[in-house]
């Protein structure tokens, strides 16, 4: 049977499902205990758990990444929630020359099993230093999984799947779609870590993106059908391990490309995209790869400074049209 489930409620019983199937998961972060974390994923699993598994942390992001790698390297299973992903700057460290370095530097003797919960992308006002998107950080590391699912469905299917990875995995949630809902399957299933998929089939340009991006670039869709230009959308889901067959096929089919990221423009993971389509698939493209990002400054505080920073459906529309009429002579 199918539900309709909220992002936050897929979140949660992934969690829970995981921690009541392997006794090794537990969970820690800030505030994730009794107040249920600040966007309430992590709700009602004290009552059930216990604070054996779901612990309260101080303020100390770089203090408890730690001791979750060395609860992973000695057989647990850690969940580590950090509130903001701005606030993995504060344990970069810990993230990067340990967590992702540690089984390379054993020579393969021991395993990090262990998942880093977090949130970004802007859209609530929260200012400069509580609304990035720094996933391109992470995918730029060796030794990391980088995963960033954009519905319920996926959602869930993900985290269970990082759970049981065996290895690092950094998962990335969006503040704006929490309360997003669809349908969740009472079942139990997993997604794979390094599967794209598409939400939407076209023929005319392909747009690729993840997060909440996917649904601007299905709204774009739906507004340059009304035109009669068939836009495939596909969601990237993880962007370490990358699903470069999707991407190259749907490219191919299509022979215009457009990658839509909240993160800024200049060296973001769009950049590597386009390069590697540009590498493997140069021969079938009719126009350069497109690229819709956020504006390359501070976001702002202000909402409607902060929506001018950000990429909007108007802006996915527009680079659509851009690639596919750039040699049509204008009147």
């Amino acid at each position: 049977m199918t539900r309709e489930l909220t992002m936050v409620q897929a979140l949660n019983e992934a969690l829970r499902e995981e921690m009541a199937r392997d006794q090794r998961v537990f969970i820690m972060g800030e505030d994730i205990g009794d107040y249920g974390g600040v966007f309430k994923v992590t709700w009602g699993l004290l009552d059930q758990f216990g604070r054996e598994r779901v612990r309260d942390t101080p303020i100390s992001e770089a203090g408890f990444i730690g001791a979750g790698l060395g609860a992973a390297m000695t057989g647990l299973i850690p969940v580590i929630e950090i509130m903001w992903v701005d606030f993995t700057a504060v344990a970069m460290d810990q993230i990067i020359n340990q967590v992702a370095k540690m089984k390379y530097m054993s020579g393969g003797q021991t395993n990090v099993p262990l998942v880093i919960r977090t949130q970004g992308g802007g859209g609530r006002g929260n200012g400069a230093q509580h609304s990035q998107s720094l996933e391109t950080f992470f995918a730029h590391i060796p030794g990391l999984k980088v995963v960033l699912p954009s519905t319920p469905y996926d959602a869930k299917g993900l985290l269970k799947s990082a759970i049981r990875e065996n290895s690092p995995v950094v998962f990335i949630e969006n503040k704006m779609q929490y309360t997003k809902k669809g349908h969740v399957p009472e079942e139990e299933y997993l997604i794979p870590l390094g599967q794209a998929d598409v939400k939407r089939e076209g023929k005319d340009v392909t747009l690729i993106s993840i997060s909440q991006m996917v649904d601007f670039s299905l709204r774009a869709a739906e507004q340059l059908a009304k035109e009669d230009v068939s836009v495939e959308v596909i969601d990237l889901r993880t962007l370490s391990p990358l699903d470069m067959d999707t991407v190259l096929a749907s490219v191919k089919k299509t022979m215009h490309a457009v990658i839509v990221h909240e993160s800024t423009r200049s060296f973001g993971w769009g950049a590597e995209l386009a390069a590697r389509i540009q590498e493997e698939a140069f021969d079938y493209l009719d126009a350069p790869v497109g690229r819709v990002a956020t504006e390359d400054v501070p976001i702002p505080f202000n909402r409607t400074l902060e929506k001018e920073t950000l990429p909007q459906v108007s802006d996915i529309v527009s680079a659509v049209k851009s690639q596919l009429y750039r040699n049509q002579p204008v009147n």
